[in-house]
């Protein structure tokens, strides 16, 4: 892993709340708590379910439960000087996406790299603009931390996620690699973007 931008973790700590009515009205982007990570947990698995379907094995997708990953999420959110986890909040307080964020894994990539770890909106709040209200607060926290450049990545078979976020001026880089399901191979593509000012287009997660 390389080393995070120095103080880019004291700074990620101080997450505020505040709204992203320019992509989803009345929804707040804010610091994921303990109490948030059943919710946290039900989007994660309820959207591999969905968004992976005939990509990954069904088996493997069947076997993923929502309590023992929500035990998951509480061990990450309690670690000591972990990632960033955002939620995004409707009016009515419901729990309807989620993002993980810190500095880039990859040892190979461009110094001064953020990587986005996991980012998803409950398959009942897709197409509603709440994963474009969640990326565009990541990529501008990550900014201010003093990120130069922001990574992800993404199953090669998935065109839907991966018009997401080129339309969120992501590109591929070229790189691929592959992880293990139940047997199978699943092949992943690498995204890059400078986190610069650019013009971000609000297409509400089509």
């Amino acid at each position: 892993m390389l080393s995070p931008v120095p103080g880019a973790y004291a700074r990620m700590a101080r997450v505020t709340p505040r709204p992203s009515s320019a992509y989803a009205p009345g929804t707040r982007i804010r610091a994921m708590t303990l109490d948030d990570c059943a919710a946290v947990a039900e989007i994660r698995v309820r959207g591999w379910q969905r968004a992976y379907a005939g990509m990954i094995p069904q088996a493997h997708l069947d076997a993923m439960d929502t309590a023992r990953d929500a035990e998951h999420r509480r061990a990450y959110l309690m670690a000591e000087d972990g990632p960033v986890n955002l939620v995004a909040e409707a009016p009515d307080t419901t729990v309807t996406g989620w993002a993980c964020y810190g500095p880039c894994r990859e040892g190979s990539t461009r110094p001064e790299s953020a990587e986005l770890y996991a980012l998803y909106a409950h398959p009942d709040h897709i197409g509603t603009g709440t994963g474009r209200a969640l990326l565009a607060e990541v990529t501008a926290r990550a900014r201010t931390q003093g990120f130069a450049w922001m990574t992800l990545w993404v199953l090669k078979e998935n065109r839907r996620a991966r018009r997401f976020y080129e339309r969120a001026d992501f590109r591929p880089d070229g790189t691929e690699e592959t992880f293990e399901a139940d047997g199978a191979m699943i092949p992943e593509l690498r995204y890059t973007r400078p986190l610069k000012a650019v013009r971000m287009a609000c297409y509400c997660c089509r």
